[in-house]
């Protein structure tokens, strides 16, 4: 079979990865082209173009990029069409996902989604056309199935969080090589260098109020060190690692972290957290008035409480990063009723199996 998997972030480079080899592993003749990133590349997919060309974040930022988005769009279709594929698997990114489903539809080609976008969460009214163009959809997040069902009348299938296998094969296959002799704070600032450069400064503030210990930043890929170097060169316990995001999780005793699916990989090595949101004004401005959902984490949202500490635009500053940091270190009253709720997220999540297996298999029964 003829696969054809579009991923335009970092996370579902690592989710679309897992489910090629997968799919390699129950279809012998399968061809797969992708757009993503080097572990999809890795995983045997043909990259046809990087998710970085495609990151493009916030209401402002979209709008001043959209002839690169259209030519991406325009780009995309003309390949698919050329290598004519058994079926296009799209995951998450429904800006652009959405677009391609909508127009395969239209041209007679089967759809598969993995990992729904957040209707949920903003945009509702766009579930009546997936449902239209979405030949089966696979969800990750344990409420979207009843969702989708109750309030949508949309069977979809709950295959499990990919990330649950991901980290827990990590921690088997993690080389234990000591990044500090201090205790350690990771910071987890984002991918893109828009969310960075609103985000890591503030964070690096941070550091000068806990001297004992040493910050690390998990750097993007793609991203070059003169990057970092240049952000972090006034700041005497901070340093950083590429390509170590788990390794650097693994060590760490708490975690200043960018709101998205990094949440939730650091709740699932059991690392205490604070949740970290800036962003361009206006597109905040936008988002407030749209997105209608309590919390901005992952963790949060699945848990349906606030087990980690969101501070969002404003209140995202380096005195309520300093309160905030002191009350899950070491000692503090609130670290383990947080410990205790990140265990419970993880048998959530467990619940659908291997989610990456699960997923394969689905696709290439549906093929059949």
């Amino acid at each position: 079979m003829k696969y054809y998997i579009i991923a335009g972030e970092a996370s579902g480079d690592l989710h679309g990865s897992n489910l090629i080899k997968e799919l390699h592993h129950l279809d012998a003749t399968a061809t797969i082209r992708c757009w993503g990133g080097e572990k999809m590349q890795a995983a045997g997919s043909t990259l046809v173009k990087h998710y970085r060309e495609l990151a493009f974040m916030g209401f402002v930022e979209v709008i001043s990029n959209l002839p690169t988005i259209f030519k991406n769009l325009s780009f995309c279709k003309e390949d698919i069409l050329e290598h004519s594929p058994d079926v296009l698997i799209l995951i998450d990114y429904p800006g652009f996902n959405l677009r391609i489903a909508k127009w395969a539809k239209e041209n007679n080609i089967r759809v598969v989604y993995y990992i729904s976008p957040q209707v949920w969460a903003w945009k509702e009214n766009r579930v009546k056309m997936m449902k239209q163009c979405i030949d089966k959809m696979l969800v990750i997040l344990p409420f979207e199935k009843n969702y989708y069902k109750t309030k949508w009348n949309w069977d979809v299938e709950y295959t499990g969080h990919p990330l649950v296998e991901e980290v827990e094969k990590t921690k088997l296959n993690i080389e234990h090589q000591q990044l500090s002799e201090k205790n350690i704070i990771a910071l987890l600032p984002g991918s893109r260098k828009q969310e960075i450069l609103k985000k890591l400064p503030v964070m690096l503030e941070v550091s000068k109020e806990f001297p004992d210990y040493q910050f690390i930043i998990a750097k993007a890929p793609g991203l070059d060190d003169s990057f970092y170097a240049e952000l972090i060169k006034d700041y005497n316990n901070v340093s950083s690692v590429s390509n170590q995001t788990y390794a650097l999780l693994q060590q760490s005793t708490a975690a200043l972290v960018t709101s998205g699916t990094a949440t939730l990989e650091t709740a699932l090595f059991q690392v205490p957290q604070v949740v970290c949101y800036k962003g361009n004004e206006i597109s905040y401005q936008i988002a407030k008035r749209l997105v209608n959902i309590k919390y901005i984490s992952l963790v949060n949202l699945i848990m349906d409480k606030e087990v980690v500490k969101e501070l969002i635009q404003h209140e995202m500053n380096r005195s309520n990063l300093i309160t905030e940091l002191k009350k899950i270190l070491p000692g503090s009253t609130q670290r383990e009723p947080l410990l205790h709720d990140y265990q419970q997220l993880k048998e959530i999540l467990s619940a659908g199996g291997r989610a990456s297996a699960k997923a394969a298999k689905s696709i290439v029964e549906f093929l059949k």
